[in-house]
C-alpha cells in the first residue's frame, strides 16, 4: 500500500500529471485529488500496525474530527483566489500547498484508519464521523465551483486556448465526484466493519 500511494504521488507531482497540458485548474483538482483522496488513503494503510501508526505511538494526537476540521481549513483556505493564483505562480508556494493537502490528508486517513484493529474499531465513530464530514465540505466546494457563474480563476496566459469558467466547471466535478465518493466510501468501510465486528462479538 505505501509503494502504490508514493507512486500515485509521483504520478501526480513528477509525471505524467503535470506534462499533459490539461487547462490549469483540472490539472490543479485533478492533482488534489490523487494526493488527498487517493495517495493518502493508500499511504494511511500501509502505516496501519506498522512502528510508523502514529495511531499507536502517538493516539492523543490522531483525533479524527479535529484532523476533519484542518483539513477543511486548508483545502478552503488555498482555494481562496489570491492563494490559488499564487500558488500557480510561485514554485515554493505550490510546494507549500501540496505539502500541506498531504499532510492534512495523511492526518485525516490514518487518524481513522489506522491504529491495530481494537483501535480503529474503538475509534471508529470519530472516525466515520471525520470522513463523511469531509466528503460533505468536499462535495459542497466542488458544487459551488461548478454552478459558478463568474470564473473565480483567471488563467492567463496559462490557459492557452482553454475557457476559464469551463476549466473551472471541469475541476469542480472532479472535486465532487472523486473527494466526495473517496470520503465516503472511506465512511462506509469504516462503519461496516465495526457492524460485522460487533456482530461476530454476538
Amino acid at each position: 500500500m505505501i509503494w502504490a500511494g508514493l507512486a500515485v504521488l509521483a504520478l501526480a507531482w513528477l509525471w505524467p500529471l503535470p506534462q499533459l497540458g490539461l487547462p490549469p485548474f483540472s490539472t490543479h483538482m485533478t492533482m488534489h485529488m490523487a494526493v488527498v483522496a487517493v495517495a493518502a488513503p493508500l499511504l494511511a494503510l500501509g502505516l496501519s500496525g506498522t512502528r510508523l501508526d502514529l495511531v499507536t505511538r502517538r493516539p492523543g494526537w490522531m483525533a479524527a474530527i479535529p484532523a476533519s476540521f484542518a483539513e477543511l481549513m486548508i483545502v478552503w483556505v488555498w482555494h481562496a483566489p489570491a492563494l490559488h493564483e499564487l500558488a500557480r505562480e510561485l514554485l515554493w508556494v505550490r510546494a507549500l500547498e501540496q505539502a500541506s493537502f498531504l499532510l492534512a490528508g495523511l492526518w485525516l486517513w490514518q487518524s481513522a484508519l489506522g491504529g491495530r484493529a481494537e483501535q480503529r474499531r474503538a475509534r471508529a465513530t470519530a472516525g466515520v464521523t471525520a470522513l463523511l464530514l469531509t466528503a460533505m465540505h468536499m462535495t459542497l466546494l466542488g458544487a459551488l465551483l461548478v454552478v459558478a457563474p463568474r470564473v473565480l480563476y483567471p488563467c492567463a496566459p496559462l490557459c492557452g486556448g482553454f475557457d476559464p469558467l469551463t476549466d473551472q466547471h471541469v475541476g469542480g466535478a472532479i472535486m465532487l465526484l472523486v473527494g466526495g465518493a473517496a470520503y465516503l466510501a472511506g465512511g462506509v468501510g469504516l462503519t461496516a466493519d465495526a457492524l460485522a465486528h460487533r456482530s461476530e462479538a454476538r
